[in-house]
């Protein structure tokens, strides 16, 4: 029987050109690819690796206290100033009362130093005066001891009137010494007290000031406890209880900013060569998957890698060394505009891809920012109504008749009863 004979690609035409048309659709698909990657995909960078970050407001209180009341729960939507958490009061009453009343009493014991300056003005014209007589007595008596001493021999004054003149002269000198004395005294003592009220007013005195300070301290321990939101944002991890006793400092709940998140794009250290900060990006969240499409732009290259500030870095000066392609978070920066159509939360995952065209931009910044990153006014009222409520109380003893300015005494509650309303008037936790 004869062998099979196999017939070779070149006696048959159709699979000869076959392979041909192959080869060349490979050829062209590799042409055509490598075009691509020199015209477009050689323009951008991708990573997967994205996430996106926000700041993550913690709120916490400044004194220390028992929570009354929480006005909001996790997912809920907060405006800048509204009151979270309500501590106990109590004692943040007592404490202001205390110092509201020291301050009265230290207006009115300064007063009267400036009062007392005209007092002992006067003092030491009465003494003067006193000094002045002293000495018009003095004289008389030399005078008188001048006539009779010659007197004495003749017989026309008698000893014993000639001895009296000499007492009353040894009186008069006396006298005048100690007018003197007391004229000094209350010179003295005038000094003593200018010393306590020179070039100062009883609002600027060291010891209102002192006292103010102390009223402004209770006054912001009372306002603190009441807790308000920063920014405004949505609730998370609330750890806080109603009764609890917290202490100052301690995390009680969070607040997110949603409409000011970025994304964090951790790229290779291979991809970071033309990456330069304005550079455009384009990201998809998972969330929406590939019909939405976010634009942003680089706003800085991080100063590190990821395991260079992770809480336990890579020994890679050990013998056992592996090396790892390390990845550097570059910040990217979102559109307001379709944050806001599409809302993101911290820590989903992006897709991001910049287009690296343009190389002309800087790899670090070289100036240092001009604006705050982040900034909240919900404490400036409290400051501005400790301030006036010391005025206030400064100008009622000092006799004046101010009355409390409204915004101060808007939200107080009622004096205890038997207390005085100018000194210890409350001014408790707008409800």
């Amino acid at each position: 029987m004869n062998a099979p004979q196999t017939q070779s690609p070149e006696s048959n035409p159709q699979r000869k050109k076959a392979l041909t048309a192959v080869a060349a659709a490979v050829a062209v698909a590799g042409i055509a690819y490598g075009a691509y990657y020199a015209l477009v995909l050689n323009h951008f960078e991708s990573t997967d690796n994205a996430y996106v970050q926000g700041n993550v407001v913690q709120l916490t209180p400044q004194v220390g206290g028992t929570v009354l009341a929480i006005n909001a729960d996790d997912t809920d939507f907060v405006k800048a100033g509204t009151p979270l958490v309500k501590l106990d009061t109590a004692d943040a009453r007592v404490a202001l009362d205390q110092a509201e009343a020291q301050l009265a009493q230290t207006v009115r014991e300064v007063r009267i130093l400036f009062a007392n300056n005209a007092t002992l003005q006067a003092q030491i014209a009465l003494r003067e005066a006193d000094q002045a007589r002293a000495e018009s007595d003095l004289l008389r008596a030399q005078d008188d001891l001048a006539r009779r001493a010659p007197l004495v021999a003749t017989g026309a004054v008698g000893k014993e009137e000639f001895n009296h003149t000499t007492s009353q002269l040894a009186a008069a000198k006396s006298a005048v010494a100690a007018a003197k004395s007391a004229v000094l005294a209350a010179r003295e003592q005038l000094t003593s007290n200018q010393s306590l009220t020179d070039n100062t007013s009883v609002e600027q005195h060291p010891n209102v000031l002192r006292a103010s300070a102390r009223v402004r301290e209770a006054y912001l321990a009372l306002k603190r406890a009441e807790l308000p939101s920063p920014v405004d944002g949505y609730v998370a991890k609330r750890s806080v209880q109603v009764g609890q006793r917290v202490q100052a400092g301690a995390p009680l709940m969070s607040v997110i900013a949603l409409d000011q998140v970025w994304v964090d794009a951790n790229f290779k250290e291979s991809q970071l060569q033309n990456l330069r900060i304005g550079q455009p990006v384009s990201l998809k969240a998972d969330l929406y998957g590939k019909k939405v499409e976010y634009h942003g732009k680089i706003e800085g290259l991080g100063a590190g890698t990821g395991a260079a500030f992770a809480l336990l870095p890579a020994q890679n000066a050990t013998g056992n060394w592996i090396k790892v392609v390390q990845r550097v978070p570059v910040r990217v920066s979102l559109d307001p505009r379709e944050l806001a159509d599409h809302p993101l939360r911290v820590g989903l995952s992006m897709d991001a891809k910049v287009d690296i065209s343009d190389t002309s931009g800087k790899m670090l910044a070289d100036a240092p920012r001009r604006a705050a990153v982040a900034q909240t006014t919900v404490f400036d009222e409290v400051d501005r109504m400790a301030d006036d409520e010391v005025r206030r109380i400064v100008a009622t003893n000092l006799g004046r008749g101010a009355k409390a300015p409204a915004r101060a005494v808007a939200a107080s509650e009622p004096a205890h009863k038997g207390a005085a309303a100018p000194v210890t008037a409350h001014v408790a936790i707008a409800k």
